[in-house]
């Protein structure tokens, strides 16, 4: 069974048909809407200040979701996957993104709907990124559009699949 702890009067609140990984770890104040998977060994952290998650978000295996104490929240949006491994740390993630393996994203980010973050991408703090926007490197620059190849065939193949994986350890 998942660590699920209240935290400063602060319980997690979940929507309709969650999975929790037997080794996941959600505390304090986050709320997280339905059909969301959280994996082995990741971490939702809202204990230092709120973390709010849309639906179908897939938070997978080792991956920390965190803040930064009375500076920055954070926000995930509807059909967003993040990736083995990443970081997402007090920033903003809109809708349909797919934040890579490896990835980090810091404080005060802002990743615009449709984004891709490539797998070992390192976003900066304060960076905004336009919808749309493929993003490589370290740090972290724009080197394209998502294709409509790229969004239908990862962004939205991923977080399709990852509702279907959940389906398998609810049986």
């Amino acid at each position: 069974m998942a660590l699920v702890r209240t935290l400063k009067g602060h319980t997690p609140a979940f929507g309709a048909n969650i999975f929790l990984a037997e080794t996941a770890v959600v505390i304090g104040d986050v709320v997280m809407g339905k059909d969301c998977s959280v994996w082995y060994n990741a971490v939702v952290r809202g204990d230092v200040h709120s973390i709010r998650i849309g639906d179908r978000v897939n938070v997978q295996d080792g991956a920390v979701l965190h803040c930064t104490y009375q500076r920055a929240a954070l926000t995930i949006g509807n059909d967003v996957s993040i990736g083995h491994n990443a970081i997402v740390h007090g920033c903003t993630i809109r809708d349909k993104v797919l934040v890579g393996m490896g990835a980090i994203v810091m404080d005060h980010a802002d990743i615009g709907a449709g984004s891709v973050i490539a797998a070992g991408a390192v976003v900066l703090q304060n960076t905004k990124v336009e919808p749309g926007s493929l993003m490589a490197g370290v740090p972290a620059k724009r080197i394209g559009p998502v294709s409509a190849d790229l969004s239908a065939n990862e962004i939205e193949r991923i977080a399709a699949n990852y509702l279907t994986y959940a389906g398998w350890y609810r049986e």
